[in-house]
């Protein structure tokens, strides 16, 4: 391989993660989130709060169940500026990060969980943790939330991390050997934020170096975040 071709700089070129249904795997740390999801709108109410650790796959899910579902999708962060009545109106809305309601938004996240309960309406919550924990001020509004079917995600597990990391290399295009898929899967933080990185930056380093991935170049790689 010629010093030209290694010396030049890969792009660095997006890849989008994909979140659709048939993107989603199924594994025993969220197939209870999972079912959940599925069982809509069989609900036994109106409201879902969906619960994990980042990167373990509360935004796919969310993603899953507002494309089914027909839902306005909305940031906790953003409820002080938008009108409960408008995001109601499709039926089911999705409010993403529940954690970061701001104190002027809780009137109008109580508002929209009233709403949906009059309306017949669905309304499901993403969030890191149980709404207890994210500093709710509005009483009524954290009764109305202690209400909701809640659910955890836990963290992936070894084999959902294996094949999370096989199906990020695919999309690129790259094969790389199972003994690879192995030692990364034991070395790198669990998560699918951590795994989509590692990939990205794995790809980079193969286009640079001009080589496919190997066991030693996934050594490096981790090596420099440690």
């Amino acid at each position: 391989m010629s010093g030209k071709w290694r010396d030049q700089l890969p792009l660095d070129l997006p890849v989008e993660p994909r979140f659709g249904r048939e993107d989603f795997l199924v594994s025993a740390s969220n197939e209870a989130a999972y079912a959940a999801i599925e069982s809509w709108p069989d609900w036994p109410g109106p409201t879902l709060a969906l619960v994990g650790p980042p990167g373990s796959g509360k935004s796919h899910l969310g993603a899953i169940w507002a494309a089914r579902a027909g839902a306005r999708v909305v940031a906790a962060s953003a409820l002080e500026r938008r009108d409960p009545s408008a995001l109601i109106e499709a039926g089911a809305v999705l409010v993403e990060d529940g954690e970061a309601v701001s104190a002027a938004g809780e009137a109008a996240f109580f508002h929209l969980l009233n709403l949906a309960r009059e309306r017949g309406a669905f309304v499901m919550v993403t969030a890191n943790a149980a709404p207890d924990l994210w500093g709710v001020r509005t009483r009524d509004l954290l009764s109305r939330l202690r209400l909701a079917l809640m659910v955890e995600i836990g963290a992936p597990d070894d084999a959902l991390i294996r094949a999370v990391l096989v199906k990020l290399f695919l999309d690129r295009q790259l094969t790389v050997d199972t003994g690879v898929i192995d030692y990364l899967a034991l070395r790198m933080e669990r998560s699918f934020s951590a795994a989509r990185d590692l990939v990205a930056r794995l790809d980079r380093e193969a286009l640079a170096q001009g080589r496919r991935i190997t066991r030693a170049m996934a050594g490096e790689v981790l090596a420099r975040e440690s």
